[in-house]
């Protein structure tokens, strides 16, 4: 009987979504195990055959812990809210709603087809309004807590206000702004609501600040670091431009030592955890103070200091003048500094600017206000810069140096202000150079590392107090100075700046924030969800105001104004996996019975362009969770597992340059061609279709063609999938043709899970056709359904035992390509024994359904089995002694040559192997009569006859 997989496969899906096959419930008495992937953006492109990669091993996983006895949690739903949704509103006029819809609804479609195991009665959508109703309560507890670094963990802002009101801020060690001002408990009572709510708005871990952000005026919004490529929009390519702007921030800053402690904790793959150890950037160093300087007035006013001008400054340091403050993990350095360098964004820049410097400072601010962060961080070569016309004191050496800015120093980075030591940094010294700034030698040979011995590599000179001390005294003798003298201190640094919470979109989460007297405030909680209003037009209002702003009549009471811009796209993504644990609750995030039980995801499949976005969001959100009493688990994700990439297989056809006609492959040498690409869905085995490819264009109808062996080959090259390339290949059409079985096994025999690899269907028909030998194992020729009963054979059983090992060991590792060879390797095995026992091939059946789980499931009926899914018995137990030899086909070698091989028991001692070998027939032709002169027997190996 032919395997028709699409009748098999639609019969399956209908048996699951009717039977509610994958649906979990909590069970107490089995093991929790939760699978989850990285749920997807539903693009109007829908999926192509990229995109399930590690929605299959996830899946086989599933199903295989499924059959090893545990209670899988797998589910699915769609990261919904977006710029794209809402681009495309702008352009068309339809709601973002309608567009996600009919996309998610694509997306459902195409997944269904694949046969997952998921639980949809989880399914979840992160624009619904009865899912982002938990993500702005989550704003919410994050907006009325704050970071208590006593106890190390965030607490309730209602603690902080009784804190205050006992004792003011004399025993309060938080997280909080730079700027926080101290009182007494008196003082804290005679604020009035607020001032009491500005302090507050300091310590919050959601709070309101003007930050340095990506701004792209075409956008009409914010734009994250990695949504910028050289200075443009990753989205339509329009130019960014960077833009002080009073934001939402979060204070993840507070958990960097947490986040970067707890890397250590998990199994994630070390580049994801690398990249988030240098995005939280840890440094252990001093905080500096550099006094400013004001210069002496002339007839002409204020008057510019130049490098050489003899000044005292004690007699120009002006009393309660602000103080540049610097970072720095060598402060061994400091009698080296010859200048400053501050961002262009920092605070003080135009305080301190003097007339003479103001245009050039205005113009360099504005030149770089077109580059995004990211590409100030990777220019590491361009030295450019402006003198601000002010000088500082260095607090170690008093020597005065002068104050620049500079784009490789970010605002958020640090203080936003560097101290320059030309003759230890090699960026310092170009800027040095370039501007003919002092260098001063503090070191009689090299910089030292900070392992190093200045006594024994190197002497300090010039450098004052620390002259001939070690690297380790200097560092303990200046920092004890800098603190007794009140001019800086021994500190931490962490790179990580705060995340921006806020984008100036329409479709995104409403944030759950009211505005009285220019201050924030919640909504009541029974308030939630605040949904989002309907507007006529997604674009900024005139006035520049986000899109919420055009919303008519939309206001908190009908009072108060609410906050126009929405969360960013992070939001929803940063908790999603709780409230898959208990997805209809409509009272809480998640039951604490159901937090109790699944606790956290175990594995989770995802791409590691997400380690330093929701990756890291994710963790952060977890901590505050569980710092405020409502989940257990420190850390969300236990194992992470980054799938690679498949890459698209373009194909290639060449057009004789004037002309209409074209060349196969193996000719286009002799003529002068052009590569264009062509669709490769109508392209097998580099085989052109002419047909096909006359009706893709009215351009094609009249093609010619020169063929090689009546074919027409096309070329081919390994690029990434792309609509411009014509090289994306949908799920659906290899599904139409071969089914969802081999799609399945098919990607995972692409290569291991984690490299990238190209799409090729060549090899396709391969697993195919192991498909169709594997259903064939089950009828005779005659066509009909035949398995017997009789006893295995040895051979029969070896064959079995080893593919259920080889399966088991593969998918606990996650090695599921060498899996599927060896799936092909039984059934050959098989298919030469011409074995149909039902004793070997119900196991077998049991042990290829994660891989292959619709013809699966029709045999295990066929055999006998009740009218339900094979999921729900046990994977097939691995009986070791099955693999055990019992007998050896012996090489025979006369005089070292093998001439032949004699099948012996393992149990026959030299002496008996020996006399076997001289009783062969077999061998007894090649010894023509002669009488060996030794026989050599290695046992179990080799027998080496010797004439």
């Amino acid at each position: 009987m032919e395997y028709s997989f699409r009748e098999i496969e639609k019969k399956w899906q209908k048996f699951w979504a009717d039977n509610k096959t994958f649906k979990v419930d909590i069970d107490s008495n089995k093991p929790k195990y939760y699978v989850l992937d990285m749920f997807p953006y539903p693009s109007g492109a829908g999926l192509h055959v990229g995109h399930p990669l590690g929605y299959i091993a996830s899946d086989i996983f599933t199903r295989f812990k499924k059959l090893k006895g545990f209670n899988v949690l797998h589910p699915m739903g769609y990261d919904a809210f977006g710029l794209p949704a809402e681009q495309y509103a702008i352009q068309t006029g339809q709601h973002p709603a309608i567009t996600t819809d009919q996309n998610t609804k694509r997306y459902r479609g195409q997944l269904d087809r694949i046969g997952f195991a998921y639980d949809w009665s989880r399914e979840l959508r992160t624009c619904d309004a009865d899912y982002y109703k938990w993500t702005q309560w989550i704003f919410m507890k994050l907006f009325d807590a704050w970071y208590n670094n006593d106890t190390n963990k965030a607490e309730p802002i209602s603690k902080l206000v009784s804190m205050f009101e006992a004792h003011g801020t004399g025993n309060v060690k938080a997280a909080c702004d730079e700027d926080v001002r101290s009182f007494t408990a008196a003082e804290w009572k005679l604020f009035g609501e607020e001032q009491q709510q500005k302090e507050l708005l300091k310590y919050r871990l959601t709070y309101l600040s003007e930050s340095v952000v990506n701004w792209c005026p075409a956008l009409g919004t914010v734009l994250a670091n990695d949504e910028v490529i050289g200075g443009f929009s990753e989205r339509g390519g329009h130019p960014v431009e960077q833009k002080k702007m009073k934001q939402w921030s979060m204070r993840i800053s507070a958990y960097a030592e947490r986040l970067l402690n707890g890397l250590d904790t998990i199994d994630w793959p070390e580049p994801v955890r690398e990249m988030q150890r240098n995005w939280i950037g840890k440094s252990v160093g001093a905080l500096l103070r550099f006094e400013l300087m004001s210069a002496p007035e002339n007839e002409h006013g204020l008057m510019e200091l130049d490098a050489h001008h003899d000044v005292d400054p004690e007699t120009y340091l002006s009393a309660g003048v602000d103080k540049i403050e610097v970072f720095t993990t060598r402060l061994d350095t400091v009698y080296g500094v010859t200048f400053l360098v501050l961002a262009p964004e920092h605070e003080l820049v135009e305080k301190i600017t003097t007339p003479g410097q103001k245009a050039d400072i205005e113009a360099y601010i504005a030149k770089t206000k077109q580059k995004s962060e990211r590409d100030r961080m990777a220019d590491v070569k361009t030295v450019s810069g402006a003198f601000t016309g002010a000088y500082a004191i260095n607090p170690l050496s008093g020597e005065k140096v002068q104050v620049w800015i500079a784009d490789y120093v970010l605002a958020g980075y640090g203080t936003g202000a560097v101290m320059a030591v030309p003759s230890g940094d090699e960026r310092d010294y170009r800027f040095a150079k370039h501007f003919n700034l002092p260098i001063v030698q503090i070191l009689d040979s090299q910089i030292l590392d900070e392992t190093a011995d200045a006594t024994k590599e190197g002497k300090y000179v010039n450098s004052g107090m620390i002259n001939g001390m070690t690297y380790a005294e200097a560092m303990k003798a200046l920092v004890e100075k800098i603190e007794a003298d009140g001019s800086g201190k021994a500190k931490t640094n962490y790179r990580m700046r705060d995340a921006i919470f806020a984008r100036q979109r329409y479709w995104g989460e409403p944030v759950p924030v009211f505005f009285k007297n220019g201050l924030p405030y919640l909504i009541d909680e029974n308030d939630l969800p605040l949904v989002l209003p309907d507007v006529d037009k997604y674009l900024p209002t005139e006035t520049g105001e986000p899109p919420l702003a055009r919303a008519a009549n939309w206001k908190y009471k009908n009072e108060f104004e609410y906050e126009h811009s929405t969360m960013p796209g992070w939001a929803g993504s940063s908790w999603y996996w709780y409230r898959y644990m208990d997805a209809k609750n409509e009272n809480v995030f998640a039951s604490t019975e159901a937090i109790d039980y699944w606790k956290d995801v175990d594995l989770y499949i995802g791409g590691s362009e997400h380690a330093t976005g929701h990756l890291l969001y994710s963790r952060f959100w977890n901590k505050v969770l569980k710092d405020l009493g409502y989940v257990k688990e420190e850390e969300p994700f236990k194992k992470l597992i980054n799938q690679g990439m498949i890459q698209g297989r373009s194909n290639f056809v060449y057009r004789i340059i004037g002309t209409n006609k074209f060349v196969s492959y193996g000719l286009r040498k002799d003529y002068d061609t052009q590569a264009l690409h062509v669709d490769v869905n109508i392209v097998t085995n580099d085989v052109l279709d002419l047909d096909k490819f006359k009706n893709l264009s009215p351009d094609y109808v009249n093609a010619e063609f020169i063929l090689e062996d009546g074919k027409y080959i096309c070329g081919h090259e390994v690029e990434k999938m792309s609509k411009s390339k014509y090289n994306v290949v949908s799920p659906d059409d290899i599904i139409d043709q071969y089914g969802a079985d081999t799609l399945r096994m098919y990607e995972m025999f692409l290569g291991p899970l984690e490299q990238s690899k190209p799409w090729n269907t060549n090899g396709i028909s391969g697993v195919y056709n192991f498909l169709r030998k594997f259903w064939n194992l089950f009828y005779n020729e005659q066509g009909n359904f035949f398995v017997s009963n009789e006893e295995p054979t040895k051979a029969e059983l070896k064959a079995l035992h080893k593919i259920i090992q080889k399966v088991q060991e593969d998918v606990e590792r996650f090695s599921f390509n060498t899996s599927v060879s060896s799936y092909m390797i039984c059934v050959n095995e098989l298919t030469a024994l011409k074995c149909n026992k039902k004793t070997i091939l119900e196991p077998l059946v049991i042990a290829l359904s994660p891989y292959a789980p619709h013809i699966t499931e029709e045999l295990w009926v066929l055999l006998g089995n009740e009218a339900g899914s094979i999921i729900h018995t046990s994977f097939p137990e691995f009986k070791a002694e099955y693999l055990v030899e019992d007998a050896f086909d012996y090489p025979i070698s006369i005089n070292g040559k093998v001439k032949t091989k004699l099948n012996l028991p393992l149990t026959l001692e030299a002496a008996d192997v020996e006399k076997a070998v001289l009783e062969s027939s077999d061998v007894a032709k090649y010894l023509d009569g002669k009488t060996p002169k030794k026989v050599i027997v290695v046992k179990g190996r080799i027998v080496n006859v010797v004439l």
